[in-house]
């Protein structure tokens, strides 16, 4: 078990609301929206969650709701408590004007992940 798996087991043991896959789902969608904005270093709450929906979209198509609702993601506030969870392990960091508010309904989560066959889910810029 590598250091990495190990600390999201324990993450996992602590809070038992999220799959230990939901967590390498939520650092995967964190590089992946790094670059589809072509940028190093700190993104927004709001751009991480519409990163997580095109990565899970690209990544599983229209199983991706599904996919994510095994790990415990059901709405874009899971993405901020898995993040949060991530910070406290120190496997993220944080600005001062980050908060877990900045995941609250940044959009439907039933709605982007039941728009994946006529194409009209959210894509980042």
């Amino acid at each position: 078990m590598t250091n990495l798996s190990k600390k999201i087991e324990e993450i996992c043991e602590k809070d038992k609301r999220y799959k230990p896959d939901g967590y390498e789902f939520v650092m995967e969608a964190f590089s992946f929206t790094r670059g589809k904005l072509k940028r190093q270093g700190h993104i927004s709450g709001k751009e991480l969650s519409e990163g997580c929906a095109e990565f899970g979209i690209d990544c599983y198509g229209p199983m991706a709701r599904t996919v994510l609702v095994c790990w415990g993601i059901t709405k874009t506030q899971d993405f901020g408590n898995i993040v949060f969870n991530l910070i406290d392990a120190k496997l993220f960091s944080k600005t001062e004007g980050d908060s877990i508010e900045d995941f609250e309904d940044v959009y439907d989560f039933t709605a982007v992940f039941s728009n994946v066959l006529d194409n009209s889910f959210i894509k980042l810029s």
